[in-house]
């Protein structure tokens, strides 16, 4: 079975010197054909789908902000366009069509790289560049239609506030989240959502975190928790601004970090979910680190050793982790 892709980046979708622009994947495009992987055409999500998440009532209020657009509808700031609504069905589609693909048998593994992300959209309100929350949206999607457990694992440098509020009550539905600390959205307590200890973990930060204390995260966090929790299916939230030089945040992997946690996810499916894993695009706003990011981990996904490494080993000294790695394994109890 083949790698998958979806491809998804409007070039309406976008507003005056923002981060989140088409931009970011200006470096990335050209090499998509590159990476051994067979593309999939996103279909837009239909409301259907995404009412699996967010309620008609936020639906239909971000649609007639869209209509009303271009404008700013919060302070992260959050934009939307005259395109953005159907921008954000696509992008949703393009996850479920994937996650849907990997998990029929159709395709072993995939990659959906669309835009606009999603995981600081919570079921009532985008915020934070996400619209709607995509990675929710296909793992509820995924268990409607008969899967017993998935897993979100998130790496993006900000919390995956919104994937953790639409997953909350779902006792199917694994998430961790790796996150700098203190930045936005300024969620991601390690105490968060005790009544689902064991099923939601979050794992705060110091700043220049990098290679090596994410190496034992996915060691010693990750795969026992995937190991425990046996989900059928793993889903990754990659954003790729948790390296070390990207514009907004102050995390410290590299390309070679990116490939390594990658690859060690790569192996936690193929022995707890029968190789069964997709990864999402979330953040990453240097456009040089989104496409050496994007390519390891499809390096990653084709069982590839690490064909481009961009040499770009963090100058900053890791943090000590020690205390904080055995808090959260001591309070989920791995």
């Amino acid at each position: 079975m083949s790698t998958i892709f979806t491809y998804v980046a409007s070039r309406e979708h976008k507003y005056p010197d923002h981060p989140e622009r088409p931009g970011r994947l200006d470096i990335l495009e050209p090499k998509l054909n590159s990476f051994g992987a067979e593309r999939v055409e996103a279909v837009r999500a239909a409301e259907d789908d995404v009412m699996q998440v967010h309620p008609a009532q936020m639906i239909r209020e971000l649609q007639q902000a869209c209509a009303e657009g271009p404008g700013i509808i919060d302070y992260a700031p959050t934009y939307v366009t005259q395109t953005s609504y159907e921008d954000a069905l696509l992008a949703a589609g393009g996850v479920l069509a994937c996650a849907r693909s990997v998990m029929n048998g159709d395709a072993q593994n995939g990659f959906a790289i669309v835009r606009p992300p999603g995981h600081h959209a919570e079921p009532d309100q985008a915020m934070g560049f996400c619209l709607f929350s995509n990675i929710a949206i296909a793992a509820k999607d995924l268990l409607a239609k008969g899967a017993q457990r998935v897993m979100v694992i998130d790496y993006d440098a900000h919390h995956g506030n919104g994937t953790q509020a639409c997953l909350l009550n779902e006792d199917r539905a694994g998430f961790i989240s790796t996150h700098q600390w203190g930045i936005y959205p300024g969620s991601g307590w390690l105490e968060d959502a005790p009544h689902a200890k064991n099923r939601l973990v979050n794992v705060p930060l110091p700043a220049y975190a990098g290679d090596i204390t994410f190496s034992r995260i996915a060691n010693e966090i990750f795969k026992p928790m995937v190991q425990n929790f046996k989900p059928e299916m793993l889903l990754v939230s990659a954003g790729f601004d948790s390296h070390w030089n990207d514009p907004i945040t102050s995390l410290g992997l590299s390309t070679r970090g990116f490939y390594d946690i990658s690859q060690k996810l790569v192996e936690m499916a193929g022995e707890y979910c029968n190789g069964k894993i997709l990864f999402v695009l979330e953040g990453g706003y240097d456009p040089h680190n989104v496409a050496n990011g994007v390519a390891a981990v499809f390096d990653a996904l084709t069982n590839r050793p690490l064909r481009d490494d961009a040499n770009d080993a963090s100058p900053h000294q890791e943090p000590d982790f020690e205390s904080r790695l055995s808090e959260i394994k001591k309070r989920h109890g791995i």
